[in-house]
């Protein structure tokens, strides 16, 4: 069954908690958490103090994506009982096997993130020790933006590699996901779907959630 991380950067931060219940009682399974520096990507989100004030409102990990440089440096901050994943950007780190072994050795699941300008190639000596890998289907830095297209072939390359290497490492879509993008994103071999606008600036987000789901 398909995973259903939404994204609190869409949420209305005045009521981030109701919003937050809201989803879960939807039957979201994560928190997508984006974490944004400024440096690089052209926007600043919010940080660790943000995540935890939601310790113990909500019974849904967190999945932190943490689009920043220097990452290392700020792992730990974002280590709490209910962090499930921290996922960092390849093109960040300059020594990814290391970083990803250190988000390990911290209880929590590594996850590495790639760009849409870089190849799923690029993720081939870290696939095994991953536990999750984010494809970006826009280029990050903001939410709302529009899919970009080639990222369903992405997802069916990084599945063959997966199944081929027998890895066991889940793949999460993070990026203008909607009913019709997100069907065809699941179908590609998607596990997880990240999904901002079109949950919290829907009408119905319960509805949305639940149909995401179905795929």
């Amino acid at each position: 069954m398909i995973e259903l991380a939404p994204s609190i950067l869409s949420a209305d931060f005045s009521r981030l908690g109701e919003d937050v219940k809201q989803i879960e009682n939807a039957g979201a399974h994560l928190i997508h958490v984006d974490v944004m520096d400024g440096h690089f990507v052209p926007n600043i989100s919010y940080g660790a103090t943000v995540m935890k004030s939601l310790c113990g409102r909500t019974q849904m990990p967190f999945d932190v994506h943490l689009m920043i440089e220097n990452p290392d440096q700020y792992i730990g901050d974002f280590v709490t009982e209910q962090t499930e994943y921290i996922t960092v950007h390849q093109e960040a780190c300059r020594h990814i096997n290391r970083t990803v072994q250190h988000i390990r050795s911290m209880d929590v699941k590594p996850g590495v993130a790639i760009n849409p300008g870089t190849p799923v190639s690029a993720l081939e000596y870290v696939l095994e020790d991953a536990d999750l890998i984010l494809i970006m289907s826009v280029n990050p830095g903001f939410g709302g933006q529009r899919f970009i297209e080639n990222s369903v072939e992405k997802v069916v390359r990084l599945r063959e590699m997966i199944d081929r290497k027998g890895a066991s490492a889940w793949i999460q879509v993070d990026g203008g996901v909607n009913v019709e993008t997100g069907r065809r994103l699941v179908e590609a071999g998607a596990d997880v779907l990240v999904a901002g606008s079109a949950v919290f600036r829907s009408d119905d987000p319960a509805r949305v959630i639940r149909e995401l789901k179905s795929f």
